[in-house]
């Protein structure tokens, strides 16, 4: 692949968020209010869960 074959910062970022079912990448205050919930007392009771904080990229199927 040669220089101008590859993507610009604009143009990868468009082809991810093309992708990812809400469309759009996630914003840093999304992925710190999951950590500020989990490192809360409201949390106190999960254990070993997975919580995926990707606008639904990793749903099965889509």
């Amino acid at each position: 692949m040669s220089k101008k074959d590859r993507l610009n910062g604009t143009e990868q970022q468009d082809a991810y968020e093309a992708n990812v079912p809400l469309k759009r990448q996630g914003a840093d205050q999304e992925i710190a209010n999951v950590v500020a919930f989990l490192a809360s007392d409201l949390a106190s009771f999960i254990t070993g869960a997975y919580i995926p904080v990707c606008g639904g990229n990793v749903i099965p199927g889509i």
